[in-house]
C-alpha cells in the first residue's frame, strides 16, 4: 500500500531511482562479499586444517542470520536504509577482524571476525526486498531479479581479484590470505556510505511498511507464515535452495586443493571456478524474474529444484576434472537463483506490506540458519566421506521440497 502522499508519477520515478541505487551498491558489495568468500575456506584451512573451510563458511552464514535481526528490526521501526547500512558495516568490521587474525594467526578472532563478515551477506539479501516494496504487482519478480542481478558484476570479479589483492597487499606485509578481506573493508565501507546518503525517500517508508515502536516482531512475524500457505511455500524454497548452495560450494575450495597443490594455481582455479558459480547465480536472475512473473512463482521453483539436483550430480561425478566440476558450479548457481526470486517473491506477496519486513528477516534468519548447518555438517562429511557423498546427500535434500511444490 502506497502512502497517501505519494501519486503514481512519484512513486515510479522513485522505483526506477531506488533500483539504479541498490543496484549500484549491489556492485560494491558484491565486490566484497566474493572477494572474501573465495579464500575464506582456504584461509581456515592453512591455519586449523580441512575440519575448519565448512565451519569458517557456517560462521558466515550464521552471521548474515545473526545481524538480520537487528537489521530487520532497524527496518520495521525506521525503513531500509538504517537496517542496510547496519548490515554493510558490521561486515566491515568482520572482515578487519578477519585481517587481524591473520597477522596474529588467531582462529577464534577468525571465526568471530568471519561471523560479522556475514553481516554484509545480509545486506546483500536484504536488499532485494527493497525492490519489491514499491513494484507493480506484476513487475515484482523481475524488480527482485534486477537488484539479484547486479551482484553478478561484482560478484564475480571479487573471486579473480583476490590472487591480484593477496599479492599487491603482500608486498606491504600483509600475510597470505588476508589481502581480499582488506579489500572487502573499503568494499562494504563505501556500500554503507552510498546508501546512507543516497536511499531517500525509503521505499519501505513510502509504502507505509515500517511500524515505529512495534513489538513481538518475530512472534508476529511466524504467526503470519503459520497462517499462509504461500508464505510457507516462499520460505521453504529460499532455505532449501541455500542450503544445497551453500554446502556443495562451501567446500568446493578444498576439493580442488586435494589435486591442485601450487599456491598460485589453486587461487586461479578457485578463483575461476566460484566466478563461474557466481555468475550462475546472478547472471541468469533476470530470466528467473520473467518466467517468475509469465509462467507463475511455484513452477520456477520447482524448475531451480531440478537444476539444483542436475548440479550436484554433475559436481559430485567431477573428480578432478574442472570442467565438469565448473558446470556443476554453475548449474548450482541457476537452480539457487531460481528457487531465491520465485520464493522470495511468492513470500512478500503472500502477506500484508506492514507485516512484509519482520516476515523476510524471519526467512533470513531461517534461511541463514539452515545454510549454515549446512556449511558446517559438509565439512565433517568431506572429511570423512568425500565431496561426492556431500554432493549426494545435498541432492536428496530438495526432495521434500519439492514435494510441497507439485502438491
Amino acid at each position: 500500500m502506497i502512502t497517501e502522499s505519494s501519486t503514481a508519477v512519484d512513486v515510479t520515478a522513485l522505483q526506477r531511482r531506488t533500483l539504479g541505487l541498490l543496484s549500484a551498491t549491489q556492485i560494491i558489495g558484491g565486490l566484497g562479499v566474493a572477494s572474501g568468500v573465495s579464500v575464506g575456506a582456504l584461509l581456515a584451512s592453512s591455519l586449523a586444517g580441512p575440519w575448519a573451510a565448512g565451519l569458517a563458511g557456517s560462521c558466515a552464514v550464521v552471521g548474515g542470520a545473526v545481524i538480520a535481526i537487528p537489521a530487520t528490526r532497524l527496518m520495521r521501526a525506521g525503513g531500509r536504509r538504517p537496517g542496510l547500512v547496519f548490515a554493510y558495516l558490521v561486515g566491515a568490521l568482520g572482515a578487519l577482524l578477519v585481517v587481524v587474525s591473520v597477522f596474529i594467526s588467531s582462529v577464534p578472532l577468525l571465526f568471530l571476525g568471519t561471523l560479522l563478515f556475514g553481516g554484509s551477506s545480509a545486506g546483500n539479501l536484504q536488499s532485494r526486498y527493497a525492490a519489491v516494496d514499491l513494484a507493480a504487482p506484476d513487475r515484482r519478480a523481475r524488480h527482485l531479479s534486477v537488484v539479484v542481478w547486479a551482484a553478478a558484476v561484482g560478484a564475480v570479479a571479487g573471486p579473480n581479484l583476490a590472487p591480484l589483492t593477496d599479492r599487491m597487499l603482500g608486498r606491504w606485509g600483509v600475510p597470505e590470505y588476508g589481502g581480499p578481506y582488506l579489500f572487502s573493508v573499503l568494499a562494504f565501507a563505501l556500500a554503507a556510505t552510498v546508501l546512507f546518503v543516497a536511499l531517500r525517500p525509503d521505499p519501505l517508508l513510502t509504502a507505509g511498511g515500517a511500524r515505529p515502536g512495534a513489538k513481538a516482531v518475530w512472534r508476529e512475524a511466524a504467526r503470519t507464515v503459520r497462517d499462509s500457505a504461500g508464505a510457507r511455500t516462499g520460505v521453504a524454497a529460499v532455505a532449501v535452495g541455500h542450503v544445497v548452495m551453500v554446502g556443495v560450494m562451501s567446500m568446493t575450495p578444498v576439493h580442488i586443493e586435494g589435486y591442485v597443490h601450487d599456491h598460485g594455481d589453486l587461487l586461479r582455479v578457485v578463483g575461476l571456478v566460484i566466478s563461474i558459480h557466481i555468475t550462475g547465480m546472478y547472471a541468469l536472475a533476470p530470466v528467473a524474474g520473467l518466467l517468475t512473473d509469465r509462467l507463475g512463482r511455484r513452477p520456477v521453483i520447482a524448475g531451480g529444484i531440478g537444476v539444483l539436483v542436475l548440479a550436484c550430480v554433475f559436481a559430485g561425478t567431477a573428480g578432478s576434472d574442472t570442467v565438469r566440476l565448473s558446470i556443476g558450479l554453475a548449474l548450482l548457481g541457476i537452480g539457487w537463483s531460481g528457487t531465491m526470486v520465485a520464493g522470495s517473491t511468492l513470500l512478500s506477496e503472500s502477506v500484508p506490506v506492514e507485516q512484509r519486513a519482520g516476515v523476510q528477516g524471519l526467512s533470513d534468519v531461517i534461511m541463514g540458519v539452515a545454510g549454515a548447518s549446512a556449511g558446517a555438517l559438509s565439512g565433517v562429511v568431506v572429511d570423512f566421506f568425500g565431496y561426492p557423498v556431500l554432493t549426494l546427500l545435498a541432492g536428496v535434500t530438495v526432495i521434500p521440497l519439492l514435494a510441497r511444490v507439485l502438491r
